[in-house]
């Protein structure tokens, strides 16, 4: 007569619950974790991040000196690749000698590049200065245009500098703009898992109210350039600490 098998013996319960996340966000759909954050964007968490925002920057702004929305064009065109400081630099003397669209638009381009040479990129950034100075001049009148659709007919403006222009010149919430500190920080606060900027400027307008596009962009390049930065976060003076499960926190 063949030996019965022994059974393996039950396996005791531990006592000690394992907590899982939840693998479905607040609208019933699947989500996936990024960092240690279940369901980053779940309204109870974006309300949080930006009520923090609104205590440490209640004054955000854009901090290109311009005078006017056409200023604001020409200082953002010239903001790429260049910090905000060195382009008012170069544009206190910049807007003294070339007073409206017009002198940019029928400017010695040879002359101009030199003028904006240390914004870099001097002579792409002269050939989308004057072509969109002359689009200004002999399309719009001298103004700059209130639509998105119409800014991104200007040579050399795309969806952020259309964005910077129509939101602060205007008050026209007309998307997110993003730039390296709003990729960056859109990033670590886990609102986004894209890195290209079109599709994260997506995913912050699904998630973010309307009225708060314009500010929100202002206050997160405040916090990347002041208390969130890149080389070696700050955590220690952050007040979206306690929401924030980065990696490489320093707390």
């Amino acid at each position: 007569m063949a030996k019965a098998k022994k059974g393996k013996p039950a396996k005791q319960s531990d006592s000690r619950s394992v907590v899982k996340p939840p693998t479905k966000n607040h609208a019933g759909k699947k989500i996936s974790t990024r960092g240690d954050t279940p369901d980053p964007t779940n309204p109870k968490r974006m309300a949080a991040i930006l009520t923090k925002l609104d205590e440490a920057y209640p004054n955000a702004t854009c901090e290109l000196k311009h005078e006017n929305p056409f200023q604001l064009v020409i200082s953002t065109i010239l903001s790429a690749q260049c910090t905000d400081v060195r382009v008012n630099l170069v544009t206190e003397k910049l807007y003294k000698k070339y007073s409206d669209a017009k002198a940019f638009a029928y400017a010695d381009p040879a002359e101009l590049e030199q003028e904006i040479r240390p914004t870099g990129f001097f002579r792409n950034k002269t050939k989308s200065v004057m072509g969109a100075s002359k689009a200004i001049v002999e399309q719009f009148g001298g103004e700059v245009p209130r639509t998105m659709e119409q800014m991104l007919t200007l040579p050399g403006v795309a969806r952020k500098t259309a964005n910077v222009v129509l939101g602060t010149a205007y008050g026209i919430p007309s998307g997110v703009v993003v730039d390296t500190h709003v990729l960056r920080l859109a990033r670590r606060l886990e609102l986004t898992k894209h890195e290209e900027p079109k599709k994260v400027e997506q995913d912050l307008m699904n998630i973010l109210p309307q009225n708060k596009w314009i500010q929100f962009s202002h206050q997160l390049i405040w916090h990347g350039r002041r208390v969130c930065v890149a080389r070696k976060p700050r955590c220690i003076a952050c007040n979206l600490e306690s929401l924030c499960h980065a990696k490489d926190k320093t707390v």
